[in-house]
């Protein structure tokens, strides 16, 4: 834990001030689109960065890092979140300019009864029948994968897990078709929380219930926490928010009571993973003991570390810019090896910077290290330059938000957003198509279902005036 701000440098407070300055704007701005997602983009920040100095012992920072290096991060932090502060809205409003009447349907979906409306309902109920076609048929081929070992698959907590998506940490010929069905599934069980959450149908809820029962456990007993969150996350605030029809407090308390309980579960994975034992395994075993999870503190929330060690590699020449390479490896990471036999890899040579050795005969890593959101940008355009890149590049994904989140009359888009948002957090480690598939994946899906294969043809959407003073939203509804 961080102790006495006298030795920070200006930049952090600065930066504090910034954040604190965004954030009240963006709230401020919420029943406009753009407003929550540019907080969910602030909050990442503060989380992973400005967290860092508090969770993490900031002076083992001063003692092994240099200050030049550590004020420099500082700084590429504020210049950060000034410049996504001040390009989040006007990107999002170029972006969506044909929606900008239409003011957040979240919101009038927290806020009003709308979602009881029968054509709503009936909407979720279409989309919860072809998702779970979508399902079943990939659950299938999983199956077949795991020579039938549905326990491995869908009871992990009976002290066995088999993962039908497994690959190398370089893929080979057409291992990106794995990888596809992979996140694919991880949209599919997120989207499905949110089903079971908005359902008034019990016939659809129960089914929706009945999958979460079948799929969340393939994930809650991984070892990867950011598909935890991407899984488990897009359902329960939903419910908070948009199902439960209680105070704010009690909303408060839940979701108070839902960070506990995912704390403490994330806590006994890394526990576990210390140990060297797998979850499930760990979860039917006796060998964790409440000591060693107490004693136990969460690795990877590092985000600023990484950025000043970037700083420093630059000032001592063991590291230099690789002026868009990066980014570039993220933008054709779809693209098959076996279409591309020498497809550049993804932060390998930043790992090999900071000690990781090499094995295998692929160019394998013992281990990848993330060098964060702003870290990322600095990797590829500089110092400067490298800080502004990121901030444009999470503007145009709040532009991407917002737009589900004006489209989301149709509950599709309003899962799309649901997840979306939740992926932003894990966005603070790297902006990558590797946390964003199961979100691009599932818009994928659902345009070519929408344009192809739905059978029913709704109604015109119903557009309301942009909020006011006298009118801030649309007039409640009645219960059905």
């Amino acid at each position: 834990m961080m102790q006495g701000f006298g030795s920070m440098p200006l930049p952090f407070f600065l930066t504090l001030i910034a954040l604190a300055f965004f954030l009240a704007r963006g709230w401020k701005a919420r029943r406009q689109a753009w407003g929550i997602p540019t907080c969910a983009v602030l909050g990442t920040v503060a989380v992973w960065y400005v967290g860092d100095a508090f969770y993490n012992d900031y002076r083992i920072y001063q003692l092994v890092i240099d200050s030049a290096s550590l004020t420099s991060a500082w700084w590429q932090v504020l210049l950060f979140v000034v410049v996504f502060g001040l390009l989040a809205k006007p990107i999002s409003e170029k972006f969506n300019s044909h929606l900008a009447n239409n003011n957040s349907r979240a919101l009038v979906l927290m806020e009003t009864e709308r979602l009881l409306q029968p054509k709503v309902q009936r909407q979720l109920d279409i989309v919860a029948a072809a998702m779970l076609f979508a399902w079943i048929l990939l659950m299938i081929i999983a199956v077949i994968k795991v020579k039938g070992d549905v326990l491995g698959l869908f009871a992990p907590y009976l002290g066995h897990k088999t993962n039908p998506w497994a690959r190398g940490q370089i893929g080979g010929g057409f291992s990106a078709i794995i990888s596809l069905a992979a996140y694919f599934q991880i949209f599919l069980t997120a989207a499905f929380g949110v089903i079971a959450a908005l359902a008034l149908n019990p016939k659809t809820r129960n089914m929706a219930l009945a999958v979460c029962f079948l799929a969340l456990p393939f994930y809650i007993f991984d070892r990867t926490r950011n598909t935890m969150l991407a899984t488990m996350m897009p359902g329960i605030l939903a419910f908070v928010f948009m199902r439960l029809r209680r105070s704010k407090w009690v909303k408060l308390g839940f979701l108070v009571a839902a960070f506990l309980a995912v704390n403490a579960w994330f806590t006994f994975v890394m526990a576990s993973r210390g140990s060297g034992m797998s979850v499930s395994s760990s979860f039917v075993s006796e060998k964790i003991e409440e000591g060693d999870i107490e004693a136990t503190k969460h690795l990877g929330l590092n985000m600023f570390e990484e950025l000043a060690w970037i700083n420093h590699f630059f000032d001592t020449g063991r590291y230099q810019p690789n002026w868009g390479r990066r980014y570039f490896a993220e933008l054709v990471n779809p693209i098959p090896r076996g279409l591309w036999k020498n497809k550049p890899t993804i932060g390998l040579d930043y790992a090999i910077a900071r000690g990781q050795s090499t094995r295998g005969g692929e160019g394998e890593v013992t281990a990848t290290i993330s060098t964060g959101m702003i870290g990322q940008g600095v990797v590829n355009y500089g110092p400067f330059l490298g800080p502004i890149a990121a901030a444009v590049l999470m503007g145009f994904w709040v532009a991407l938000l917002a737009r589900q989140d004006l489209k989301g009359d149709d509950p599709g888009r309003l899962i799309l957003y649901g997840c979306g948002l939740i992926l932003t957090f894990n966005l603070g480690r790297d902006i990558t198509l590797l946390v964003l598939y199961p979100f691009l994946f599932g818009l994928i899906a659902y345009w070519f279902w929408n344009r192809y294969l739905r059978k029913d043809h709704f109604q015109k959407k119903e557009v309301y005036p942009p909020p006011s003073s006298n009118n801030p939203l649309p007039p409640k509804q009645k219960n059905p």
